[in-house]
């Protein structure tokens, strides 16, 4: 009798927990069911407090060095002057304002435009010659069949990124210089010898040379990084279709690294005026303003050098603003290719 009533019991008892409308909970919900599944604002702060308190640093290194200096932009509108206050908050509010004339000077200053000729050529030639490279190199080093040889050449193509701008000039400096390696050989053997680190004509190549030695290989992570989640059933499929080694890499590896290309194209376009500053300064002088002021050195030469901070501010703001619309319209165009891009629509 004492076995038929323990199984019984326990069955009730279970009952009785999942039945709706039982007496301990009259609505027939439990707490944590009430809003439809949601965990609270609390519930998940509480949850995921470690998570929170390991991002904190790095959201409190954005805000001190990318938001809070967002305030300086005032100074565009200002006669801004350092020297009324030891305190530069106090200099900002006791500084005359102005309105738009700082604008208006940029924009009738003609070595502002042509720095902007010089930072939009400089865009196109590392769009067209520098952009495809590391897809370039992703593809082949992808293809290698030995994963030690990948690994090593991936990682002498990758070597160069952690050199300083200082080194890799120099480095072209021994090689493409006056005084290089290959104009000694030719004056060795009776040539004359050239000096392409001073050449204004070629300047914008060598920039873009100089770039694509030395982060090249960064780009490459990122394609190899999308290349491995391509399922090889896909190239198997393929390949049992027919399709030879081009046919797979136009038809299943290009669409697979096409929402790759798309994002770094909106980001590269977001870059566009922003060229490289510490590559060019330092090869500024070597060529002359004329070949490499472009809009980085001008806002640094007139802001810093001159100590003309409205004028500086404000051409640095027009640039800020435009880059902001360059990534907009890009990521749109990414929407109408049909790629995700920065953000969803």
């Amino acid at each position: 009798m004492s076995n038929s009533t323990v199984p019984r019991s326990r069955a009730e008892a279970k009952t009785s927990e999942a039945a709706p409308g039982a007496a301990g909970d009259p609505a027939g919900e439990r707490p944590e069911k009430k809003h439809s599944g949601k965990v609270s604002l609390r519930l998940r702060l509480r949850r995921d407090r470690t998570l929170i308190l390991m991002t904190l640093p790095a959201v409190a290194l954005v805000l001190v060095f990318n938001y809070i200096p967002i305030l300086g932009n005032v100074v565009a509108f200002q006669e801004y002057d350092p020297y009324v206050s030891d305190n530069g908050f106090i200099a900002m509010l006791e500084s005359p304002w102005v309105g738009f004339e700082q604008f208006q000077r940029v924009f009738a200053d003609s070595a502002f435009w042509d720095a902007v000729q010089n930072t939009l050529v400089l865009f196109i030639l590392q769009l067209v010659l520098f952009f495809p490279v590391p897809i370039l190199l992703a593809l082949l080093i992808n293809s290698v069949i030995r994963p030690r040889i990948r690994a090593v050449s991936q990682a002498i193509l990758y070597l160069p990124h952690f050199f300083s701008w200082v080194l890799v000039i120099t480095v072209f400096q021994q090689i493409f210089g006056g005084a290089g390696i290959i104009a000694q050989t030719l004056r060795q053997r009776g040539y004359e010898g050239f000096d392409l680190m001073t050449d204004p004509g070629i300047f914008k190549f060598l920039v873009t040379a100089e770039g694509v030695w030395k982060d090249a290989g960064w780009g490459i992570i990122v394609f190899l990084a999308a290349l491995a989640s391509v399922s090889p059933d896909l190239y198997e499929a393929s390949a049992m279709d027919g399709a030879g080694r081009w046919r797979r890499m136009w038809h299943v590896t290009l669409p697979a690294l096409r929402p790759v290309i798309a994002l770094l194209l909106v980001l590269r376009v977001g870059d566009a005026l922003t060229v490289g500053f510490e590559q060019i300064l330092l090869q500024r002088d070597a060529v002359g303003p004329g070949a490499a002021e472009v809009l980085d050195t001008y806002v640094w030469w007139n802001g810093v050098r001159n100590q003309d901070f409205g004028y500086a501010a404000a051409a640095g703001l027009i640039k800020g603003l435009v880059s902001v619309a360059l990534v907009l319209a890009a990521n749109k165009v990414a929407h109408f290719m049909g790629e995700q891009g920065v953000y969803k629509k």
